[in-house]
C-alpha cells in the first residue's frame, strides 16, 4: 500500500510524458488533431501529479526530477518541433537569399531555452506564488496553438506565412521562458479578494477571449496572459 502511495504521483507523470511522446509523434506525421489532445492530456496529468504528491504527503525529490524531465518532451520538444514543422516549407532561403542550412532548424531554439527554463526553475526557490518567466505549458500552448488555428481556420496566415516573423518570435519566446518578467501562478497565498485581483483578472478576461474567438483565442489567451501579469507585476510576491 505505501509502494502505491509513495509511486501513485511518479506514474500520473510518467503518463504525461507517455502522452507527449505520442503526440510528438503524430506532430511529425502531421496528425496535429491528435497532438492537440496530448498536449490536453498532458496538461492534466501535470497538474494532478503534483496534486495528487501533495494529497498523499509523497512529495519528493525522485518526483521533481521526474516532473521536470516529463514536461521536457510535452512542454519543451512538442512546442520547438511545432515551430520546426511551421518554418519548414521556407527551405534554407530568407527573402530569397540562400542559407547555409535550412531554418526550420532554428526552431528548436525554444525546445534549449524550454530545458534551462526547467534547469532554472528547480533551482529557484522564489517561484512559490509566482512564476519568473513564461512557463513551459504556457509556452506550448501559445505556439502550438498558433499553428493549430491556423491549420484548422487558417486564422494568423499573414503571420505565420513571413519566416522573418517566426524567426522573430521564436527568438522572444525562447527569451521570455528565461526573463524575470513575473508571472501569475494559479497559487493562493491568502484568500484575500484584493490580494487575488490578477487572478480574477486572468480568469475572467481568458473566458471571455475564449468564448468570442473559441480556437483562434487559445495563442490570444496566453499573450493575455503576459500582459496581465506586465501589468500587475507590483502585485506579484
Amino acid at each position: 500500500m505505501n509502494f502505491i502511495k509513495n509511486n501513485l504521483a511518479n506514474a500520473i507523470t510518467l503518463g504525461n510524458l507517455f502522452s507527449g511522446c505520442v503526440g510528438a509523434v503524430h506532430l511529425i506525421l502531421g496528425d496535429y488533431q491528435t497532438t492537440a489532445i496530448c498536449i490536453i492530456l498532458s496538461l492534466v496529468l501535470d497538474f494532478f501529479d503534483g496534486f495528487v504528491a501533495r494529497a498523499l504527503k509523497a512529495n519528493s525529490n525522485l518526483g521533481t526530477q521526474l516532473d521536470s524531465l516529463a514536461d521536457m518532451v510535452s512542454f519543451g520538444f512538442i512546442p520547438g518541433l511545432a515551430m520546426f514543422k511551421m518554418l519548414e516549407p521556407f527551405g534554407n532561403e530568407l527573402f530569397g537569399m540562400p542559407l547555409p542550412f535550412e531554418i526550420k532548424y532554428f526552431g528548436f531554439l525554444i525546445t534549449l531555452f524550454s530545458c534551462l527554463r526547467l534547469a532554472i526553475f528547480n533551482l529557484d526557490e522564489e517561484q512559490k506564488y509566482y512564476f519568473k518567466g513564461l512557463n513551459t505549458p504556457s509556452n506550448t500552448i501559445l505556439i502550438f496553438g498558433l499553428f493549430y488555428a491556423f491549420k484548422e481556420t487558417q486564422s494568423f496566415s499573414f503571420l505565420l506565412e513571413n519566416a522573418l516573423f517566426l524567426l522573430i518570435f521564436t527568438v522572444i519566446s525562447s527569451w521570455i521562458l528565461i526573463s524575470p518578467i513575473k508571472m501569475i501562478a494559479m497559487k493562493f497565498k491568502s484568500m484575500k479578494l484584493q490580494d487575488n485581483y490578477p487572478k480574477l483578472a486572468l480568469l475572467i478576461g481568458s473566458i471571455l477571449i475564449l468564448a468570442l474567438f473559441k480556437i483562434v483565442g487559445i495563442p490570444m489567451v496566453i499573450l493575455y496572459y503576459i500582459f496581465i501579469s506586465i501589468l500587475f507585476q507590483k502585485q506579484l510576491k
